[in-house]
This record gives C-alpha cells, structure tokens and sequence, in this order.
C-alpha cells in the first residue's frame, strides 16, 4: 500500500509542477507571444485561467494558507511512511534546487508582483474573446 501512496503523491507533485509552469510560463508566454503575434495568448479563456490560477496562489499566501496540493502530496507521502514537506511546496522545492532560504513573506510579496505583473499585461495585451483577431 507504501508503494500506491507514493505514486500518487509523485503524481500530485507532477500536477503542482504544471501548475507552476503553467503559472510562469504563462506571463513569459503573454510577453513573448505578444511580441511575435501569437494570437492564442490573448485568448480570454487561457488568460483567465491564467489570472485565476496566480490569484489563488496570492490568495493563499496572504492569508498563511498552505496550497491543497501541498497539503495532498505531503499527506500521501505520510502515508506511504516518508517525510512530508516542512514547508510549502515552492519553499521546499526552490530552497532543494537553488539552495535558497527565505522566509514565508519573500514568497508573498514575490507572489504578489509577480501576480501585479500578470495583471498589468491585462492593461498591456489585453486579452480578446475567442474568434476576435488583431486589426
């Protein structure tokens, strides 16, 4: 039972990663895409999604929430008898590749202009309904 606990705590960690990617890759992607007229990342829906997906993050950081998926990986790692996370997912993660400690407000207020940053390319590259193309 060690062995299904740890996969679907390593599949939760996979989910997370691509919700980070997403969440970073998606402002890269506005700006990029922006500059070399990819019209899909003005799209509304794949911007409010985008929108959505930091806002939680920053949601959650404000008020000391620790993520869901955090909360699911560490508890099936629990289970499966391993060590769960002393810290959030992007604290533990960030300080295991970058070997960078930081407290819990540096993660806030980085979550917080990254997420002004997301809104400010609403006013920049505002996004357009599907079908709506470039004049």
């Amino acid at each position: 039972m060690a062995d299904t606990y740890r996969w679907l705590a390593d599949g939760v960690l996979l989910v997370h990663l691509a919700v980070v990617v997403f969440v970073l890759g998606g402002l890269a992607a506005v700006f990029v895409g922006n500059l070399r007229h990819w019209p899909w990342v003005n799209g509304l829906a794949f911007r409010l999604v985008h929108l959505m997906a930091i806002g939680v993050v920053v949601v959650q950081a404000w008020l000391g929430a620790l993520c869901p998926l955090t909360v699911l990986e560490s508890w099936l790692r629990e289970q499966a008898g391993e060590a769960p996370y002393a810290a959030s997912f992007v604290e533990h993660w960030v300080g295991r590749v970058l070997f960078y400690d930081a407290p819990t407000w540096v993660f806030t207020l980085a979550y917080t202009v990254f997420a002004a940053l997301v809104v400010l390319t609403w006013w920049r590259y505002p996004p357009r309904p599907a079908g709506h193309r470039r004049r």
